[in-house]
């Protein structure tokens, strides 16, 4: 291999090892000050975090739904938890941007708890029963709709809905220096918190 295609083998390394040691992070918490671009949270884990904001950054406000508005072929995300029988009851569910990559997983919401993006398939709602059997890429699940839980779907905002005492959801981008990105903010508003 001559030097010139070995020196650009080696940035080519560099340029994928720099990609790789970015982290993606999911930030719950609320809003502690807004300076410019810099977007400061205390953490649910007690973190005091500073988040850069990019002109690709988005935000969304939660906005309350009724699980009546829920119709066959949405498409949502549901946190479940196992019950003591094995299935699944929902701990809340958002709706999902289109063409959201369908899963069903481990979640970080509380211990334990699941996450099933998917595209709702059927739905039951009778007298003390409500389900969602949602279906997915490898799957499907029956999950029971408990009332009470949260109901969410995520409509455009603005930085001007980001306020000191609003509670967020981040999607960030952690760097090995330690500096963190915003690339999506979730805020609650009038009292609507993203349930995720």
């Amino acid at each position: 291999m001559n030097p010139f295609r070995i020196t650009l083998f080696c940035a080519a390394l560099v340029i994928a090892g720099a990609a790789d040691a970015q982290t993606a992070m999911r930030i719950r918490g609320t809003i502690t000050a807004i300076d410019g671009n810099v977007l400061s949270v205390k953490s649910r884990e007690g973190q005091d975090l500073k988040l850069g904001m990019a002109d690709s950054t988005t935000v969304a406000v939660a906005r309350a739904i009724k699980f009546e508005d829920i119709k066959q072929g949405d498409l949502v995300g549901v946190t479940g938890m196992k019950r003591p029988d094995g299935s699944l009851a929902a701990v809340e569910v958002h709706y999902l941007p289109p063409n959201f990559a369908t899963s069903h997983g481990p979640w970080d919401l509380l211990p334990n708890s699941t996450m099933t993006n998917a595209n709702v398939e059927a739905m039951v709602a009778a007298t003390g029963k409500r389900e969602l059997t949602l279906k997915y890429k490898d799957g499907t699940q029956t999950i029971a709709v408990p009332e009470g839980i949260p109901l969410v779907r995520a409509v455009p905002g603005s930085r001007s809905d980001l306020a000191v005492g609003e509670y967020v959801f981040i999607a960030a981008q952690a760097f090995p220096d330690g500096k963190m990105t915003a690339l999506r903010i979730q805020v609650s508003k009038d009292g609507v918190k993203p349930p995720q």
